[in-house]
């Protein structure tokens, strides 16, 4: 489906980290094999977000084949202090098409005023043609990522004519207590498939989705998202309402 105020843009790189969230602090860790429905949200919202606005994530197209490539690595022992060795698994050499639109946070009433679709759109597409506004990253801090403008569906993908391919169970994203319901964080999980190279992303609202509630949180008053915007202060805490 494509929606009035549908973006397209290339994302690629030299290597990338999708892993499950819930899973990543300490051991090894080894990424998915195509990038994650919350991934590809966060490379978006460093292109341009504003709280006004969700963005949400329409399809990906894998444009090369999926390889990975070991590294080592000295995460952080967070009980003992100090480093550990480590082997993390990344994917190398990616490119993906991006087909994603926006649609308001009515969990924000105070941004009403700021609900105006031509000029959020238009600068989304600018900011895509500067490559971003903020660093873009693939995963992970370590993997850097460029965005450019595309057209969805455009030139030669190696799985173009592949059929299709189940990834299993993967993490889809997150519930924010601002986008979805205030006070609850939660998770999303969903079975993936590609068809000639397509993912497809159900909606995060999709009955098909399975979701696991993660914990109580509360987004900041609106008055300090300004601030979280420009990475001067969490946008999230913990804790009840």
């Amino acid at each position: 489906m494509q929606y009035q105020n549908s973006v397209t843009f290339k994302v690629w790189g030299r290597y990338a980290l999708f892993t499950d969230p819930l899973t990543r602090i300490g051991g090894e860790k080894c990424s998915y094999q195509v990038p994650t429905y919350e991934a590809l949200k966060g490379i978006l919202s460093s292109v341009y977000w504003k709280p006004t606005l969700v963005w949400y994530i329409d399809k990906v197209r894998v444009m090369k084949p999926i390889r990975t490539q070991p590294r080592g690595a000295k995460p952080i022992k967070y009980q003992s202090g100090g480093n550990d060795l480590s082997i993390y698994t990344y994917l190398a050499d990616v490119e993906y098409q991006v087909q994603a639109h926006f649609e308001w946070n009515y969990n924000r009433p105070d941004l009403e005023h700021d609900r105006n679709e031509h000029k959020h759109y238009w600068i989304a597409r600018r900011m895509l043609e500067r490559g971003g506004r903020r660093d873009v990253f693939l995963g992970t801090r370590e993997c850097q990522g460029y965005v450019e403008p595309c057209d969805f569906g455009e030139g030669e993908g190696f799985y173009d004519h592949y059929g299709e391919m189940s990834f299993g169970l993967m993490f889809h994203g997150f519930d924010y207590p601002d986008e979805k319901e205030p006070g609850k964080f939660g998770a999303r999980f969903w079975r993936a498939k590609m068809i000639n190279g397509v993912i497809e992303f159900p909606k995060p609202d999709d009955p098909k989705i399975i979701r696991k509630f993660v914990r109580s949180m509360k987004a900041n008053p609106p008055a300090t998202i300004g601030l979280a915007e420009e990475g001067l202060l969490e946008g999230y805490v913990e804790g009840g309402a």
